[in-house]
């Protein structure tokens, strides 16, 4: 079998330069439905994503792209509601900006050390550029122990960018005018959401797609870089021009079997994500989309509310808990903390006694966060480099081994596409 573009993954990545590529393209998906982490459960009523996926679109063509292949009333418009639940209190994200909504002593804390943080020329870490922006009780409070449940690893390793525009950042006067009057905006203050869940949107990208291009419950085990072929699980040979990879940077260095010591040098979290159904709404979270939870007590670090977006009755809700790459979860380890998120979503009042969990699944995402290094990063940008040389491009938030947004991941995809594209002309 012959192609011009190998796609490995069937995800929004893969699926997104397949729409964009003129030449012809093969899409090997290891699992039997395509989508990736982007998929959506739907079951007894509920609609469950694999996480959150929310949909902030600021490149109108890729917007239209989905809402003119999607009947308007599948469609919902939200106003971002987020909120970090601290010490039992509800407290507008991000902190940082809203220190005014604490109570008085953990106010005057905040604001006093924000006045006297000792910034510098260059910081060290993330966990140094927090102390250096934000000042100490800002980050003991919420920024550090909040972070580390999310990477499940020491800030310290953290590049000081790690989080890129993503991270809400704010100097003292932003914070200061943001106590009278709400002036803070986020990349993502607003997000579309599709009634049948974030699979909808896959579904346009591979409905555009020829499905015999698409082979799934298929893999790749083997490639040969220099003579341009991989073998499938199927035992078929192909013989591409371009290799285009989405799976996780990792897993690919681990099929081609080189660059032993990098890939130990990577590192990522786990998150174990529930969904859960419950057969009533939650007395406390009428109308918040996600919260997130700082305290080292609770075991998740962030739970979100599908039917306050969905704007329907009944809690369904998703829950995620972060792990180090190294720690293996196993089914004993998932009913431990299923129990263990039960009783700290009734100890927080999300949940009552009176409410009966109808339905859940239970999901591991690994990796989840790629942890951005700096020495690490600069080893993998030679690597993306040394590969294009041989006409592979390794894309998408894990093949690139990046912080970014669906959106990004499309961008660059159909950005590659139109750049190969050209080049065969």
């Amino acid at each position: 079998m012959k192609t011009t573009n190998l796609i490995i993954g069937a995800g929004i990545s893969g699926l997104t330069y397949a729409n964009f590529t003129k030449e012809d393209y093969l899409i090997v998906e290891k699992e039997d439905r395509v989508g990736g982490y982007c998929k959506t459960t739907k079951r007894n009523g509920y609609v469950w994503d694999y996480a959150g996926h929310f949909f902030h679109f600021n490149t109108q063509e890729l917007k239209d792209l989905f809402l003119k292949n999607m009947p308007e009333d599948e469609i919902l418009y939200n106003q971002k509601c987020t909120k970090i639940l601290y010490n039992g209190s509800f407290i507008d994200f991000p902190f940082q900006a809203n220190i005014h909504q604490l109570e008085k002593q953990d106010f005057i804390d905040c604001l006093y050390d924000l006045f006297h943080k000792v910034e510098k020329e260059t910081y060290e870490n993330f966990l140094d550029m927090l102390y250096g922006k934000f000042g100490k009780s800002i980050v003991e409070k919420f920024l550090k122990p909040y972070n580390e449940k999310l990477y499940a690893t020491d800030l310290k390793n953290l590049d000081v960018d790690a989080m890129g525009r993503f991270f809400p950042y704010a100097d003292k006067e932003a914070i200061i005018n943001n106590m009278k009057e709400n002036t803070m905006n986020s990349y993502n203050s607003s997000f579309l959401y599709p009634k049948g869940g974030a699979e909808s949107f896959i579904k346009v990208l591979y409905d555009n797609l020829e499905k015999e291009k698409v082979l799934l419950n298929t893999s790749v085990v083997k490639i040969n870089l220099d003579t341009k072929e991989a073998t499938l699980s199927n035992g078929e040979k192909v013989e591409y021009q371009n290799l285009i990879n989405t799976m996780p940077l990792n897993h690919f260095l681990e099929l081609l079997g080189i660059h032993k010591e990098l890939l130990e040098e990577m590192s990522f979290n786990k998150v174990l994500v529930f969904n859960l159904g419950f057969d009533k709404p939650s007395p406390l979270c009428t109308k918040e989309h996600w919260l997130y939870i700082p305290s080292s007590e609770c075991n998740y670090y962030r739970v979100g509310f599908y039917n306050n977006i969905l704007r329907t009755e009944k809690l369904s809700m998703y829950i995620e808990i972060g792990y180090g790459k190294d720690i293996e979860i196993t089914k004993e380890e998932i009913e431990k903390q299923l129990s263990l998120t039960l009783e700290n979503l009734k100890k927080q009042g999300i949940i009552n006694e009176e409410m009966t969990l109808v339905d859940y699944e239970s999901i591991i995402m690994s990796p989840a966060y790629v942890h951005i290094n700096t020495e690490t990063t600069k080893k993998i940008d030679a690597l993306k480099e040394e590969f294009k040389e041989k006409d592979v491009y390794t894309i998408g938030r894990y093949g690139a081994w990046i912080y970014n947004s669906m959106e990004d991941s499309m961008l660059v995809a159909k950005a590659l596409a139109e750049e190969l594209n050209e080049k065969r002309v």
